[in-house]
């Protein structure tokens, strides 16, 4: 089978990305390693290099929405009864 490696430091963490060939295509996907389940969904590309990089720029918009400050919500009936 044909497999691309691939890793990419993404908010201090490093992934090791696979891609392999299915059909027309190809699927990144973080590399499975022993004891450690993935349920990250694959991303797909016509080449190696665009399927990983799909993944590669889901995982920085998963990274920034995690640091992201926490914005206090209220909700709109709250703020119109005048509670909060």
């Amino acid at each position: 089978m044909n497999v691309h490696r691939f890793e990419e430091t993404i908010g201090g963490r490093t992934y090791q990305i696979e891609v392999t060939p299915v059909s027309n295509r190809w699927r990144a996907q973080i590399r499975r390693t022993p004891g450690m389940p993935t349920a990250l969904m694959p991303f797909y590309g016509q080449t190696p290099d665009e399927a990983a990089q799909q993944l590669s720029r889901w995982l920085i918009l998963a990274n920034q929405r995690q640091n992201a400050p926490a914005v206090a919500r209220v909700a709109p009936a709250a703020a119109r009864a005048g509670t909060v």
